[in-house]
């Protein structure tokens, strides 16, 4: 990022403190930065403590001030600051403020530079967890999406009302990789979003007792920070699984059935460029999943099964002809001919196969070896390697799709 030019809305959030971290990272990268703030971020943090991590005065309305370390009267040229930066970044971007660029509300000197940018805009929301799902702030964030802007997602964790969940600013470590990965304009996948599924499903028997399989995720995990270093977006639904993230960028929801991946999958697979289905979710479900923990009484016991939504089908069926999807499969004889069945009766893209045969892959293996057939049914053989490599492998057969 060395030499680009970024200009940084702060505005009336708790988190406006981490926005003094996020200068001193950028200028430390080589980063021109001018500050911008509204009235309201000046409760928070002081324009002088950020101005001085710049290197440059900050601004803050449209007519300067000697408090602001200019001229006394001077004009500030909303215009010409939208033409200078390479790039705005609103972080933390408040509801308020999300709601007035999203609804082309043009009443302070922020506001008016976004809506006179020729640059990439990026939004890190930050506010309380039921703001942060409150209709309108989703609404708001799709529509600045549609607009073409950049959402840098809130993470989850403790905030500052004492609740747990959505609504904290972005790390400004994850902030400067994203904009990062974004200038690095040799990663293939910038400005795509790939939406990934890892790990297993547990499926309740009671509330002690769960059905699931022997996934540990690290296929989906790999595969998950190959593509985030590729320079995409990269949404991560992930079952129970004790993984760290392979990359702060990416943005991470944590379920636990069968059902929940799914409500999950569909709901972001509209705003997704592809996905990658590489969790082991359950193909059956308890029926009647007992409230009460199941006595030990009778000698056998027998248990009502149903079949879960198949996602891959689903989705398959809902694709539209721009977006792409990777399945994959486990299987243990007939693979090929079965994978080839999956991959034609679930619209896939590519499927991944998987042979229990093969030593070295499959479950709790940090090496896997996977054959790859394409909608063509051309197959792409690979040999025994790590996961890592092998997520590689998969997301340059993406690249060379995209690009041819």
């Amino acid at each position: 990022m060395h030499g680009k030019r970024i200009l940084l809305g702060v505005t009336g959030s708790i988190s406006a403190y981490k926005s003094a971290l996020l200068v001193r990272l950028l200028i430390k990268a080589g980063v021109e930065v001018q500050v911008v703030m509204t009235e309201s971020a000046k409760a928070f943090i002081t324009p002088l403590t950020l101005a001085t991590l710049a290197k440059r005065p900050v601004l803050s309305s449209f007519v300067r001030s000697e408090s602001d370390g200019w001229g006394e009267g001077e004009w500030t040229n909303h215009v010409d600051l939208g033409r200078w930066a390479d790039a705005i970044v609103v972080a933390p971007a408040s509801a308020h403020t999300l709601a007035r660029c999203a609804n082309g509300l043009c009443d302070d000197l922020l506001s008016a530079v976004y809506l006179s940018a020729k640059c990439p805009v990026f939004f890190a929301p930050a506010m309380d967890l039921d703001m942060y799902r409150h209709p309108a702030t989703v609404e708001n964030l799709r529509r600045l999406e549609q607009f073409g802007n950049h959402i840098i997602r809130a993470e989850h964790g403790e905030l500052a009302s004492g609740l747990i969940g959505e609504g904290r600013l972005a790390e400004p470590e994850t902030i400067r990789q994203v904009l990062a990965a974004f200038f690095n304009q040799a990663m293939p996948l910038v400005g795509k979003h790939v939406l990934i599924t890892a790990g297993p499903t547990q499926e309740s028997i009671d509330p002690v007792r769960y059905i699931s399989n022997h996934s540990t995720g690290k296929m989906g995990y790999a595969i998950a920070g190959a593509f985030a270093r590729a320079g995409a977006m990269v949404t991560l639904i992930s079952g129970p699984t004790a993984l760290p993230l392979p990359d702060p960028a990416i943005r991470r929801i944590d379920v636990r059935s069968a059902k929940e991946m799914f409500e999950a999958t569909q709901a972001i697979f509209p705003d997704a460029d592809g996905l990658v289905l590489s969790a082991a979710v359950g193909d059956y479900t308890p029926t009647h999943p007992a409230s009460q923990k199941i006595k030990k009484k009778e000698a056998h016991f027998s248990l009502e099964l149903s079949k879960t939504t198949d996602i891959a089908a689903t989705l398959g069926a809902q694709k539209r002809p721009e977006q792409w999807l990777m399945g994959f499969a486990l299987e243990t004889d007939n693979e090929h001919e079965n994978a080839l069945k999956k991959l034609r009766a679930k619209h896939l893209d590519w499927i991944v196969l998987n042979s229990l045969r093969d030593a070295g892959a499959g479950f709790g293996h940090d090496t896997n070896k996977v054959t790859v057939i394409d909608k063509d049914g051309k197959t792409h053989e690979f040999a025994l390697k790590t996961k890592a490599d092998v997520a590689q492998d998969l997301v340059n057969l993406v690249v060379e799709n995209i690009r041819s």
